[in-house]
């Protein structure tokens, strides 16, 4: 197993007020996180380090990890917690006032990995039946999409493009979607904030993950290409490649 994490300001924002990483446990399973905040007064980046900071601490003394089953509920159980905890410090700090994160996260094995995601923060997989997004955006034009009341194409450049439906820390009661897929010898799996996903296709993703590069060169190249085609937001990413090579590995 092999993996990378990367984050960039990007060429417009003045704080980058995304965060994630790649974290083993006692057992050596991963557990992968991106998470993009918002909020005023900077109050996005505390969003998101304190979602990162509390997962981490979790994982890191986690073990017992076996089954989809065990992965999907220590997800749901500890992404809870933490939006409990958000909740709080917003209560308790006015400047935090109204903050809250996307998050992205996966328990990865050597035969699956478990997904949960709020907001519009996604997960791609590429296997052998090809490239494609797993996750499903939790934001007002998906739900359009959804309905019928736009296509796929004028999603692309609808003005309210950003706003969310669901996000971590801005409800009591927190809806996640969690799913699991088989993780398989040649699998890689993508996990991305909007900066990535908005501005680069998903036919160059593809095309970039085949590539017979090291994780850290293609990583580093999707972003360019993210800065490339404005750069508007914060750009993070963490990619997973299913390898019995031990190069690079996290």
């Amino acid at each position: 197993m092999k993996a990378v994490f990367l984050t960039d300001r990007g060429k417009v924002r003045l704080h980058n007020e995304d965060a994630g990483g790649v974290f083993l446990n006692p057992d050596g399973i991963r557990l992968a996180i991106v998470a993009d905040g918002m909020g005023g007064h900077r109050a996005g980046d505390v969003a998101s380090d304190m979602t990162l900071t509390q997962l981490k601490s979790e994982w890191e003394k986690a073990t017992g990890i076996e089954t989809a089953d065990h992965a999907e509920k220590w997800l749901k159980e500890y992404i809870t917690k933490v939006n409990g905890l958000l909740l709080d410090h917003a209560t308790n700090n006015s400047e935090c006032d109204g903050m809250g994160t996307t998050i992205v996260a996966a328990i990865i094995t050597d035969g699956f990995a478990t997904v949960a995601h709020i907001g519009d923060s996604r997960g791609y997989l590429l296997n052998e039946t090809g490239f494609k997004q797993i996750t499903e955006d939790h934001s007002l034009v998906n739900e359009l999409v959804k309905t019928g009341q736009i296509s796929k194409e004028d999603a692309e450049h609808h003005p309210r493009k950003n706003v969310l439906t669901r996000a971590l820390g801005t409800e009591k009661v927190v809806d996640m979607d969690i799913s699991t897929i088989m993780f398989e010898e040649g699998d890689v799996l993508l996990l991305c904030s909007d900066g990535l996903s908005n501005k680069v296709s998903e036919k160059e993703m593809e095309e970039l993950l085949k590539k017979d590069e090291e994780l850290k060169q293609k990583a580093t190249t999707l972003i360019s290409l993210a800065n490339q085609y404005g750069g508007e937001d914060n750009i993070t990413l963490v990619i997973v490649e299913f390898s019995e090579s031990i190069e690079g590995d996290v």
